[in-house]
């Protein structure tokens, strides 16, 4: 056909027209495209192009009447059937509702009209050439690169949604278990009231479809309490070491050095040396508490100073005995420990003493032969309710103040 119009057929004409570029049918670029697959994806983008579900609905029914299942090529994308045939595929939707459908699929530059100088839908041929009045759906194609990156973006930001609402649902979880633990070993505070409040609002949250921003609010939230609740329960405990740290120098600077040292032999001889022999003048009641307890007697700012070596391998900060853990969990694999003489240490020692072990190890690690036999020979001490990791800190703390 020498000439495309622009105008519909008694209808007044709209940007959505005027938007028409003409060009030779056989110029139109890329490969062809499944037009099922594409309706899919603008099913998952269909907010972007500001087009509802029956708008689609129409649009299927439209391209249904494309004989071919791929869009693209130098195919004519031209469909031409009546209003009456397109409302019995559409089951029978009305045939006034079905134009509204159709001009909102236009508005959005999803479909364009190519009227017949009297408005009936059909084609002619002459000779080879064949000209087709109806429905233009070259705009579908031409669009389908955007169609599937908007489709893309919306998928992308669906699994960010889900992702956050996991991490919001475990962080809730955290929550309820931090205010059961604290109520145990702090009765009487009424934050333990407030983090069960805020676990049971935030699941009867969950249960409906949050928006991104809302579960970032709900996440701020969570984190503010879960480090508020972190602070009260290790607060207290290095609030009582820090009344006890006179005690310890005192106890320390009344042992015997050689006695709380790490042990030389061992360190030198690896783990056939045999077991290091920890000698402490604290009373045997404080060695069973600890082992009941499995919470180290001792500061965690005072483990920090005594082991400086450890913020070369671990950036993060260390404020709570959790993150202390994940530090010694970071470091154990390259200092050769293995993971079995870990989780030995961690049964019988507790998981902090243990990260305090590790720590302390790798302050004096050029001197360690064997870190994995000399945990295990710790771990062995532990066992017997003869270890404590007090004198291996104040031991570190006096080298470090000698020097």
């Amino acid at each position: 056909m020498e000439y495309t119009p622009i105008s519909p057929f008694m209808r007044p004409i709209s940007h959505a027209h005027l938007r028409v570029v003409e060009r030779p049918e056989a110029s139109v670029p890329g490969k062809p495209v499944n037009k099922w697959e594409l309706l899919r994806e603008l099913s998952k983008a269909q907010a972007a192009f500001g087009v509802s579900e029956r708008d689609l609905t129409v649009l299927q029914g439209l391209l249904s009447f494309f004989p071919d299942d791929a869009l693209g090529g130098n195919t004519e994308m031209v469909v031409f059937p009546s209003n009456k045939a397109i409302c019995e595929r559409l089951n029978g939707m009305p045939c006034s509702t079905m134009r509204r459908h159709i001009a909102r699929l236009v508005d959005a530059g999803l479909l364009m009209r190519r009227d017949s100088p009297n408005g009936k839908r059909y084609v002619r041929k002459h000779g080879e050439e064949r000209v087709a009045f109806g429905f233009d759906l070259s705009p579908l194609y031409c669009r389908s690169e955007e169609v599937a990156r908007a489709a893309e973006a919306v998928r992308e930001g669906e699994d960010r949604v889900r992702r956050l609402r996991e991490v919001v649902s475990l962080m809730r979880r955290d929550l309820a278990a931090l205010a059961e633990f604290g109520e145990e070993i702090q009765p009487g505070l009424g934050l333990w009231d407030q983090l069960r409040d805020k676990a049971v609002l935030t699941a009867r949250a969950l249960r409906r479809k949050l928006t991104l921003d809302e579960l970032l609010a709900y996440r701020a939230d969570l984190e503010a309490l879960l480090d508020h609740a972190r602070n009260v329960i290790d607060g207290p405990e290095t609030e009582e070491m820090n009344t006890n740290d006179a005690s310890f120098e005192r106890h320390h600077h009344n042992s015997n050095e050689e006695s709380i040292d790490l042990e030389p032999a061992l360190e030198k001889g690896g783990a056939a040396a045999g077991a290091p022999d920890f000698e402490t003048d604290a009373p045997v009641a404080d060695v069973e508490e600890a082992d009941t307890r499995r919470v180290p007697k001792i500061p965690l700012h005072l483990v920090i100073a005594g082991c400086p070596s450890l913020k070369t391998f671990y950036h993060s900060d260390i404020r709570h005995w959790h993150q202390l853990f994940d530090a010694a969990c970071h470091v154990r694999p390259a200092m050769g420990i293995s993971a079995s003489a870990w989780e030995e240490a961690q049964r019988f020692m507790g998981p902090e003493q243990a990260s305090i072990v590790v720590v302390a190890m790798l302050e004096r690690f050029a001197d360690i032969r064997s870190p994995g036999g000399y945990l295990r020979a710790l771990t062995s001490k532990a066992a017997a309710g003869e270890f404590s990791c007090g004198p291996m800190v104040m031991a570190l703390m006096s080298r470090r103040n000698a020097a």
